[in-house]
């Protein structure tokens, strides 16, 4: 493999000669990486340099934290299986979300499907007054997660008045985030795309427009059964099941989306990178199980 300076060749386009100056032993992850000197610039660098990991400290425990964190460990829980601090586990979950959400564009650009479900599910942040909407994406056979995204909404019910006395006015940015989800399926439609939802009358507008080629079937929500939570539906046969199967997974499998849990999410960025991560996971295994079979 031809190595280029990485200071001369992306001003340059022009890399000079580059020459071996030595090697180091690495004990973050135990290994030897060879050292370069540039001819031109007189630089030094070494293999890592051009590692996604550059520069990073404890780099063996990404992977521990990437697993962890997709089977309903928290992330304090996290920091004391792995006996390291809880800083060190939020910053390796920032990092592991940037590769997760670069993986799921990649994934989405090189993958086609004809059939899509989507819905939004409900948590909060630091409190039950500040309610949070995830919209979720899914393909309906493989149960594959195609987009997901999180966006701030009102509080409804018995909890608006108290809210807002509390909070003041909480912005609603749930339709700007769906149609960003609409417009990222975009890349992976093929002809004659189904999309299936439940009788939302806010989500037909935005599909019209969006994906107007698009034949978008709705279907009447049925009543939550209790072993889901609520995300599983009971009374026979559920034609949103694969939707609500994944989403039934997030709650068991994300800690902070635990129905009785007092691991809550404190910004919404944070919950935007752990469902980055679980999305990414969550399909790399039925793609794993796909591939066996």
């Amino acid at each position: 493999m031809k190595v280029h300076c990485p200071k001369c060749f992306p001003r340059t386009q022009v890399c000079p000669k580059v020459i071996c100056d030595g090697r180091f032993y690495r004990t973050s992850d135990s290994t030897w990486n060879k050292r370069y000197k540039c001819k031109g610039c007189r630089s030094r660098f070494s293999t890592a340099t051009f590692n996604p990991c550059y520069r990073q400290k404890k780099r063996r425990k990404n992977a521990a934290i990437n697993h962890l964190l997709s089977v309903g460990v928290s992330m304090r829980e996290c920091a004391r299986t792995l006996n390291i601090h809880r800083t060190t586990v939020q910053r390796k979950k920032t990092f592991l979300a940037v590769k997760a959400t670069e993986w799921l564009t990649h994934f989405r650009e090189n993958y086609q499907t004809s059939s899509i479900q989507f819905d939004d599910i409900e948590t909060f942040e630091h409190t039950k007054y500040k309610p949070i909407s995830i919209t979720i994406a899914v393909e309906k056979h493989t149960r594959l997660i195609l987009a997901v995204e999180a966006a701030s909404m009102p509080a409804k019910g018995l909890l608006v008045k108290k809210a807002f006395k509390k909070y003041g006015k909480r912005r609603d940015e749930r339709r700007a985030m769906r149609r960003k989800l609409l417009h990222d399926l975009k890349v992976c439609a093929s002809d004659g795309l189904l999309i299936e939802s439940d009788q939302n009358p806010y989500y037909a507008p935005d599909v019209k427009e969006i994906l107007p080629h698009a034949n978008h079937q709705t279907f009447k929500g049925l009543r939550g059964c209790v072993t889901g939570q609520g995300e599983l539906k009971g009374g026979g046969y559920d034609p949103l099941f694969s939707l609500n199967h994944t989403c039934a997974m997030l709650r068991a499998n994300m800690n902070r989306l635990f129905r009785r849990t007092w691991c809550t999410t404190k910004k919404i960025k944070g919950l935007e990178e752990h469902l980055a991560i679980y999305a990414r996971n969550h399909n790399l295994r039925i793609l794993a199980a796909q591939a066996t079979n």
